[in-house]
Order: structure tokens, then C-alpha cells, then sequence
């Protein structure tokens, strides 16, 4: 208790003394005042909307630069303004050493160097030559070519060069089992593919993947293009640069298929100028001193649209993979840096799984501290949250408490943008207290290229995605099932559309979905209805509440959102993730939970329960305990009882992107899901 009283009285001492010059040279007054102004109106003064930030009232934005309209233009303006400036950074690698396992397994570990890197300027030579390179093997403008490759530097001189020549690239996630490669493959009509020398020797040799009319493979390696034909009688011609317009396409983006078959969705150049001109609007200070770390897929929208934001401001993009990413990565020997720790970066987009990941293993930590020192990081991060709370910083609290946590991810993260799906606000908060940097969160589709709205950075309120964008506009309408009306009170709710210059083309070949998904209204301005439902603030910020597809009417007529559900019950220790699952038919919600390695096993001990962590998760009186445990945490949270899960199924098996069971941005396949637990369905509703 002494301790505590020290620590008490050392920071209210330490408050009084710097609490008036750091607040006239910190600018803490302003940050709260834009914390609490208004962000966005409805231009039609109807509760509905449209809505739109308060700096595009009149008219929505569509490009940075003037006269830059495309995508090629964009990097040609950012190489002549940053020539010798440091564009994209790639690890060497000095090492790479197999490590046995306890099990038996044997896992690669790799040691890493220092970044090399390509300026601005060798970057755009690059990408002239791959593209002339291109044509001379018989690409033509307009004419379809992919991208199956991991994210990594080539990727963008590839892109770039698809951009310069006119090539609509046609994007794939790397984890899309063969049935969805195949079908992008084969419905875009592709002659051209560009891969690594990995994909190409492993998930390219099936030939029921590639139709007729694929006629070369290429291979991009780390220190040069290599090209490995399968038309061997192909003759070299010069290229004839063809520019874009900014109304064409210049991405035919696959979707990971969350909902079934993978949709490509047709992104202009016009659409992407525009999505990352709202983007970069919400960045503070975006400059050219600013570095970035890649490693999210760049075939989805958040992680290709934050690196053009990136380059379009002249940043440095220095690219990691989420194996090498920390000190304590999979794929790092003991004793190395992982890429955070040698980049430093000042900027990051991450998806709300690997910010949950990093939150419960700080938590974690925190509960094996002793005593004292736990209860020193509770009181400091209960200080800071009021601190912040009121727009204040804590330099002295961030120095002392949250320096190592900060220095997970490099020690000078400046802005964190979450993107993909929605954030916790246990999370967001947490990441806002112990990374001691704004955590951005955004809400987007590829059907938007990624931008609809992000929350401000001196907005510390958490549950929320911010206002639109200076490109977008949001319109609220009635769903008359579900009971959400723009007319409900304290706050309109209903179906999020979004419009602007970012919503794109539609969907490839697929006129019915475009009916259903898109339209243009009486003023030329083209739509997108979501499915989600959100509800607008009285400062003019979205919060998302539903989804149309999670809502779930049970036997007994109460409806459940299965997604609020996996919300909430994703903060309980023990769940990693979980699939809530409900029958109409039915009058109970069942889960599906991958659970926390640490905390089962300790449960299991307490059980007194032995074996291998297969066993451990089909063991009945381990699954009656974790249930337990969900159900309070659901009481806990105040969820209603007819939304409490009554009975779950442990999985032994993690859901990542590689398994089939989530999308790359982590985001729940719930019909492969379904598939895939359909015989534990039965046995839960008693079927066996």
C-alpha cells in the first residue's frame, strides 16, 4: 500500500508541475475540441443522409494532384518530386537453419539483415521495363493479366507496370484453394500470369488450375526478374507505352469468397485515385520522412490502397510477412530482429486478429506479473485512459510503463489503421494506451476500394469507424426486417450505402449481382449497398451495429446477430476465435471456438485432465468448463440469454487463411465453416 501511495503522489506531483506548459505547447486543447467537433452533416438535413465530412460539403474529392487522375501518373508525380528517396525495402536473408520441435515437427528459422532498398527513381525504371518487357511477350492493352504472389516489393513494380502499359491486373490471394484460382483463372480469360518461383512450384503445377488460353507463367525473384516461358516461340518486340484512362480498369480484384465463389470486383483507375485521396486526407502530417511495413496481403483492398497511399506521399515501404513481423515471430531464430525491430516503422495497417493476438499476449504477461507490478500497469493504464479521455498525453506514464510494449512493434508507430472487419473496443482501447499512438479505425469494401470512412486521430472514443471520407458519402436506408429506420431515436440506423468516385465498376461478368449491389441515382452519383447496418452520431461518425447476412431469426422469433455475439465473447481469455451458429428452426445459438493454447491447458490442469491438446479439446468435462466460462464472460457483458451460446465445440485446429476457414484478412468463411463442422452441428441440435 506504501508503493501505491508513492505512486499516487509522485504522479499527481508531476501533474501539477507540467501540466500547464505541456498544455499550451502540446496542444491537448486543440486535439480536444477536434475530438468533440462536429465531422459530418447531412446534406439533405434528413436523418437519413447523405452524410458527408464536414471539409466535402459541397463536393466530394477525387484526386490529390491535380491533373493526377491515374495510377500511372501518381507514381510518375511521386518519382520526379522523391527521385533518390528510399521506395521499397526487402530483408536479405543471411541464414536459414531447420529447427526441430518437441512433436517432432521441424520448423524453418530464418536470420534476416538489414533492409536494402530501391529508390523512387530505380523503382519506376524498374516497373518501365517490366512493362515493356510485358507487352514485348505479347501483352496487349485491356487484355487481362494476373498477379498470384506474396506480398513483397515485386509485386508493386509489377503492379506499376500493369498500370503504365493499360494491363488490367487481375488479383488472387495466394491462399484461394484451387477451385476459386481456377475460376479467376479461367473468367477473366487470362494469357499471363506474374508469381514467384515458390507459387509457381507449388500451388501452380496443377494443371486443372490453368485454361488453354494461359500461354506463359512469369517468375519474379528477389534480386532480378526471371522470366520462364511456356511459349517458347515467343519473339521479343519493343513496347508502345499506351496511358490510361482514369475509366479504366486498372484491378480486377478477387474477393477471398467469405460468401462462396470469389467475385472479382473492377476497380478503375479513377476509383483508386479517389479512395486513397479520402485516405491520405485522414492521415496527419503524411510525409515523405514517414515509413510504412507491408506484410498484409496486397491482393486485398486495405493493404494495396494504404501502400498507394504510401507512395503517392513518398514514403518508404519496407516489407515484412506476418512470420518474420515481431522479435518473437514464427519464423525468426531466437536472438534475431524481427523486421519491426529493424525497420522502426511509423506507420501500419493491421486487421483486428493480429491486434486481438497482441492484446491477450500482453494481457497474459500481465496476469503471471507479480502482485505489485500488476497492479502498477492496472493504475497507469487507468491514468492514462483518463488522460486520454480528456485529449491529454502521458510522456512520463509511456516512458516508464509502456515503452516495451510500444517496442513490439518497433517504438515509433505514429498511426495504426485497422481495417478488414470490426475492431473491439477492449482492443482498440488497449492499443491506444500501450502502443501510445491513434488507432485509426476504418470501414471499407473492395466494392469501395477499401474507403467509405476512418475515425480521426485525436478521436479517442472507441466503437466507432469515423466519418466519411472527403470522397464518399454514406446514406442510411430502412430495413424494415431487422427494425432499423433512420428515423429511431437517440441516433438514425438503418443499411449503410456508400457513394463516390471510389465505388467501383461492379462485379466481372456478373450483371445480376450488379443490379442487386450497385446503382446510380438521379444525379449521376453511383451507389453500393453494403448489408452492413450502422447507426450516425450526433458529431456525424458511423458505428456499424449488424450485418443484414449475420441476422439470425430463432425459433421462438428473437433475432440474434451472430457477428455482435463473436464480439463480445472474442474477449473472453479463453477464445481465440469463434463462429457463432444458429438454425431458424431452433431455438438455441451454438459456437464453434478455437481456443487460447495457455488458458486451456490450464484448464485442463485444474481438471486434471491429461493428454494432447487434440484430446485435451474433445475431452466433455474440458468442453462443459470452457462453456461455463463463455457463458459468464456473455453475462459478464451483459448479452441477452437467448444470444448466449448454450453449447460449443473446441477445435484443436487454428482457423487461418491456409485452412480454407477464414479469408485473409481473417474474416469468418461461414459456409466453409459450416461445412466443415456440419456433423457437430447435428450432434449439437441433437440430431446425433
Amino acid at each position: 500500500m506504501l508503493c501505491l501511495s508513492v505512486f499516487h503522489s509522485v504522479v499527481w506531483v508531476y501533474s501539477v508541475i507540467t501540466f500547464i506548459p505541456w498544455y499550451f505547447f502540446s496542444g491537448a486543447g486543440t486535439n480536444l475540441e477536434r475530438a468533440r467537433r462536429i465531422k459530418a452533416r447531412s446534406v439533405s438535413g434528413h436523418p437519413a443522409g447523405p452524410y458527408r465530412a464536414i471539409n466535402s460539403q459541397e463536393k466530394l474529392v477525387a484526386w490529390l494532384h491535380p491533373k493526377v487522375d491515374t495510377l500511372d501518373k501518381m507514381f510518375e508525380y511521386a518519382a520526379s518530386r522523391f527521385p533518390q528517396r528510399d521506395c521499397l525495402g526487402t530483408r536479405e536473408v543471411l541464414n536459414e537453419e531447420d529447427e526441430p520441435q518437441p512433436n517432432g515437427k521441424v520448423f524453418k528459422k530464418v536470420i534476416l539483415g538489414n533492409y536494402n532498398w530501391l529508390s523512387y527513381e530505380e523503382t519506376y525504371k524498374a516497373a518501365r521495363c517490366f512493362g515493356s518487357g510485358l507487352a514485348a511477350l505479347g501483352q496487349r492493352p485491356q487484355c487481362n493479366i494476373a498477379i498470384f504472389c506474396e506480398t513483397r516489393a515485386e509485386w508493386i513494380v509489377a503492379a506499376q507496370a500493369c498500370f503504365m502499359y493499360n494491363f488490367p491486373l487481375v488479383t488472387l490471394y495466394v491462399t484461394l484453394g484451387p477451385t476459386a484460382i481456377a475460376h479467376g483463372l479461367n473468367e477473366t480469360g487470362i494469357t499471363h500470369i506474374i508469381t514467384s518461383k515458390d507459387l509457381l512450384q507449388s500451388r501452380l503445377k496443377v494443371p486443372a488450375l490453368l485454361s488453354s488460353s494461359v500461354s506463359m507463367m512469369l517468375a519474379v525473384l528477389n534480386k532480378a526478374v526471371h522470366f520462364i516461358f511456356t511459349n517458347r516461340n515467343t519473339k521479343l518486340q519493343f513496347a508502345i507505352l499506351c496511358d490510361p484512362e482514369p475509366s479504366d480498369i486498372a484491378v480486377i480484384m478477387y474477393t477471398s469468397g467469405s460468401t462462396g465463389i470469389p467475385k472479382g470486383v473492377m476497380i478503375s483507375h479513377g476509383n483508386i485515385i479517389a479512395g486513397i485521396t479520402g485516405m491520405a486526407e485522414r492521415i496527419p502530417n503524411l510525409n515523405e520522412t514517414d515509413t510504412y511495413i507491408g506484410y498484409l496481403p496486397l491482393a486485398h483492398v486495405l493493404e494495396l490502397s494504404a501502400e498507394m497511399v504510401c507512395i503517392s506521399h513518398g514514403c518508404r515501404i519496407g516489407y515484412s510477412s506476418p512470420q518474420t513481423l515481431a522479435d518473437q515471430s514464427t519464423k525468426i531464430k531466437k536472438g534475431s530482429k524481427g523486421d519491426t525491430s529493424v525497420l522502426k516503422p511509423t506507420l501500419m495497417a493491421a486487421v483486428p486478429e493480429i491486434m486481438d493476438r497482441i492484446y491477450k499476449n500482453v494481457m497474459t504477461k500481465v496476469e503471471k506479473m507479480s502482485k505489485l507490478q500488476k497492479t502498477l500497469f492496472v493504475l497507469a493504464y487507468n491514468y492514462k485512459m483518463e488522460q486520454i479521455s480528456k485529449g491529454y498525453s502521458t510522456p512520463l506514464c509511456d516512458r516508464l510503463v509502456f515503452k516495451r510494449v510500444r517496442a513490439l512493434l518497433g517504438g515509433n508507430i505514429r498511426v495504426l489503421l485497422s481495417g478488414g472487419a470490426p475492431l473491439s473496443a477492449a482492443t482498440q482501447r488497449f492499443m491506444n494506451i500501450c502502443l501510445c499512438c491513434p488507432v485509426g479505425q476504418g470501414y471499407g469494401l473492395t466494392e469501395t476500394c477499401g474507403a467509405g470512412t476512418i475515425s480521426e486521430m485525436w478521436d479517442y472514443s472507441t466503437g466507432r469507424v469515423g466519418a466519411p471520407l472527403v470522397c464518399s458519402e454514406i446514406t442510411l436506408k430502412d430495413w424494415e426486417e431487422g427494425c432499423y429506420y433512420s428515423t429511431d431515436k437517440p441516433n438514425p440506423r438503418g443499411e449503410i450505402l456508400i457513394g463516390g468516385p471510389n465505388v467501383t465498376m461492379g462485379y466481372y461478368k456478373n450483371e445480376a449481382k450488379n443490379r442487386e449491389d450497385f446503382f446510380v441515382d438521379e444525379h449521376g452519383q453511383r451507389w453500393f449497398c453494403t448489408g452492413d447496418i450502422g447507426e450516425v452520431h450526433t458529431d456525424g461518425c458511423l458505428k456499424i451495429i449488424d450485418r443484414k447476412k449475420d441476422l439470425v431469426k430463432l425459433q421462438a422469433g428473437e433475432y440474434v446477430s451472430l457477428g455482435k455475439v463473436e464480439a463480445v465473447l472474442k474477449n473472453c481469455p479463453l477464445v481465440d476465435n469463434i463462429c457463432a451458429y444458429a438454425n431458424s428452426d431452433q431455438s438455441y445459438v451454438i459456437s464453434f471456438v478455437v481456443p487460447n493454447h495457455k488458458h486451456l491447458t490450464a484448464l485442463a490442469e485444474q481438471l486434471h485432465v491429461r493428454g494432447t491438446w487434440e484430446e485435451m479439446c474433445n475431452n466433455s468435462q474440458v468442453e462443459k468448463e470452457a462453456l461455463r466460462i463463455i457463458t459468464d464472460a456473455a453475462l459478464s457483458a451483459k448479452m441477452e440469454r437467448f444470444e448466449i451460446p448454450k453449447k460449443i465445440r473446441l477445435s484443436a485446429e487454428p482457423w487461418t487463411p491456409e485452412t480454407g476457414l477464414v479469408t485473409d484478412a481473417f474474416k469468418l468463411k461461414r459456409k466453409e465453416l459450416k461445412t466443415h463442422y456440419q456433423e457437430d452441428i447435428e450432434r449439437m441440435y441433437g440430431g446425433k
